[in-house]
């Protein structure tokens, strides 16, 4: 299961909230990561990006510092029903923020560091919490699940500073 996002201008997301099915298929179009010369493109050029299998656990580490903004599953969805499964992308409905939320988000995510997340946390705490993977017994998993928080903020900085919208979802 990783954690997914697709940045989408204000008129994309528009559109993907009357046809769903056209932001699948655009988020799938713009999954790729190199440029045209086969480079590796920086997170802040991508159009999407995830958290690979650290999705729950950074839920979990946001979560204990009472961070604003729900990054990992979105604030809204584009259907009010959550269990009809045939919306899911994966594992779960695609969430989004709004450009605003995404300003905000950045604006709190870059306040933190990798290390504040973990700061004071006991991996057994994420292993009695039932955090996905379950890996919380073996030593340097919680410095593993916040090795993608500069991307992360990367990625969220540039959507922010473009005034993208971002969808959101577990796959």
């Amino acid at each position: 299961m990783y954690g997914e996002w697709i940045r989408l201008t204000p008129a994309e997301l528009e559109r993907a909230q009357e046809d769903l099915d056209w932001a699948h298929r655009y988020a799938s179009d713009r999954s790729k990561v190199e440029s045209d010369q086969g480079e590796e493109l920086p997170v802040a050029q991508r159009r999407s990006f995830g958290s690979d299998k650290t999705w729950h656990a950074l839920m979990f580490l946001l979560g204990r510092r009472d961070f604003p903004i729900d990054i990992v599953t979105g604030e809204w969805f584009f259907t009010e029903d959550t269990d009809d499964e045939s919306q899911y992308w994966g594992y779960s409905p695609p969430g989004f923020l709004l450009p605003d939320e995404v300003r905000r988000a950045s604006e709190a995510l870059e306040e933190l560091t990798a290390e504040d997340l973990i700061r004071g946390v006991d991996q057994a705490e994420l292993a009695a919490a039932e955090i996905y993977p379950s890996v919380w017994g073996s030593p340097g998993e919680l410095e593993w699940a916040v090795s993608f928080f500069p991307d992360v903020k990367a990625y969220f900085a540039a959507a922010a500073s473009s005034g993208d919208a971002i969808v959101c979802w577990i796959s």
